[in-house]
């Protein structure tokens, strides 16, 4: 049985820890072992991080939109802000020399790590990020039946 629940958040940080608590809760409930719990949470707080800060701008005007999609077989997790949007291919590799000993430039990178998949989409204004992590196999494995 699917069961999805939507918000629509301010650009604040307080926005980045509802999201990630939301997203906790709905791991536990969908029965997720503990490391991917706190995976999911790590994913989450690092999508709504850029969603308001790089994003939004952390404007008071823009809204981020949460939405958590418990399918039976995954967690889908959609964030989803109101800038100007965002081109993936324009990332810096982080693990790239002159990058590690940066401060920031490694969030989608992490996000990717935590999750079995990733997905962006550009909204016109602002990007979207699909998080989604299936039950029942790591990531690893996940990234190996794709291959």
């Amino acid at each position: 049985m699917t069961k999805r629940v939507s918000y629509s958040f301010e650009s604040t940080l307080d926005t980045v820890n509802r999201a990630e608590s939301m997203a906790v809760e709905a791991a536990v409930t969908a029965g997720f072992n503990e490391d991917d719990q706190y995976n999911i949470a790590m994913a989450v707080r690092e999508a709504a991080v850029n969603a308001v800060m790089h994003g939004n701008s952390a404007d008071p005007a823009k809204k981020v939109l949460f939405v958590c999609e418990n399918t039976g077989d995954a967690l889908v997790i959609t964030i989803t802000d109101q800038g100007k949007g965002l081109d993936v291919s324009h990332l810096p590799d982080p693990l790239a020399p002159d990058n590690l000993m940066k401060g920031s430039g490694r969030g989608i990178f992490l996000i990717r790590a935590f999750m079995d998949e990733v997905r962006f989409r550009n909204t016109d204004p602002g990007t979207e990020i699909t998080l989604i992590k299936h039950r029942g196999r790591s990531a690893a494995n996940a990234k190996e039946e794709t291959k």
